[in-house]
């Protein structure tokens, strides 16, 4: 090597010896000021769920808490709890990079929307209505389910006309109470297939598997119930004296949910989430998770 070649090797190496040591003096980028990148920053996403909801969602019996985690103290790691809604929102989360934490307010809280920083996204087979987009963002659709009647094995009920002036049970603030209530239950009324009985009195629980759990336990003051058709169905399967009634009356289109008023801007979680359901119904994740858990494939709209 000649020594002007030497020189200039020399030149290039200091040059680039000061370059890295600039960048390394330099602050790393700030995370994006938003709640996304808060989420990332943070480590963790916190999911609010249901634990009477199966097989949508339950708490797994025994299960410890996992070891090393970065949930809080008051909120379960995914280990803690199974069903179609957790394993979509623990592969959401994988796909965000972040570990899956779960909180347990109650329905009405979640749909309400001002959650206040308690947890960031609701993965809890939430309908997509008009009311309900007034205070929440919702991603695209992850599944469909039909709303279906049920009632006591025995009661004579055959058909959503029989609950004319008669009780019926829902869990609270969902689209089913609404519906029997004869209000606009905010989805487009072509996916009304039934109309809604003429003066049914409607009887609130805190969720809609204590409908039927209440039949079990001997409470009489209603005989029918209204529901997911997959909750009814493991209802049966549990052992549970009841029976689904006719067709089911409308079929919801079940989105992940967002709080409008999040003190960091939640758009860009939206907006990514949509992106990554978009690509889990692309790969089969959800019509796989869907036959697994609900038997049969409900993530295609029908």
């Amino acid at each position: 090597m000649s020594a002007s070649s030497k020189r200039t090797s020399l030149a290039l190496g200091l040059v680039l010896v000061a370059a890295l040591a600039l960048s390394a003096c330099q602050p790393a980028a700030p995370a994006a000021d938003d709640l996304l990148g808060q989420i990332k920053a943070r480590g963790t996403i916190r999911i609010s769920t249901d634990l009477n909801y199966a097989p949508q969602s339950a708490s797994v019996e025994g299960a410890q808490r996992a070891a090393n985690t970065k949930c809080a103290d008051d909120e379960l790691t995914a280990n803690q709890v199974e069903g179609f809604d957790i394993d979509t929102a623990v592969e959401i989360a994988k796909r965000l990079g972040a570990e899956p934490c779960f909180a347990t307010p109650t329905w009405d809280a979640i749909t309400a929307g001002s959650w206040g920083g308690r947890w960031d996204v609701s993965v809890g087979s939430m309908t997509i209505t008009k009311d309900r987009q007034k205070a929440l963002w919702f991603s695209v659709g992850y599944y469909f389910t039909p709303a279906q009647l049920a009632a006591r094995q025995g009661s004579g009920i055959t058909s959503v006309a029989d609950l004319a002036g008669k009780p019926v049970c829902v869990g609270v603030a969902t689209t089913y109470g609404t519906y029997l209530s004869g209000q606009d239950v905010g989805i487009p009324e072509s996916d009304i297939k039934i109309p809604p009985p003429a003066g049914a009195q409607v009887v609130e629980l805190g969720t809609d598997a204590e409908c039927a759990q209440a039949i079990q336990a001997g409470r009489t003051d209603f005989d029918a119930f209204m529901t997911s058709g997959t909750v009814i169905d493991d209802a049966i399967a549990s052992g549970i004296p009841v029976e689904k009634v006719g067709p089911p009356a409308f079929v919801e289109n079940l989105a992940v949910a967002i709080d409008k008023n999040s003190s960091k801007d939640p758009k860009s979680l939206v907006d990514e989430i949509s992106t990554i359901v978009t690509a889990m119904h692309a790969d089969g994740t959800l019509k796989a998770s869907s036959t697994k858990w609900l038997g049969a494939d409900l993530t295609t709209a029908p």
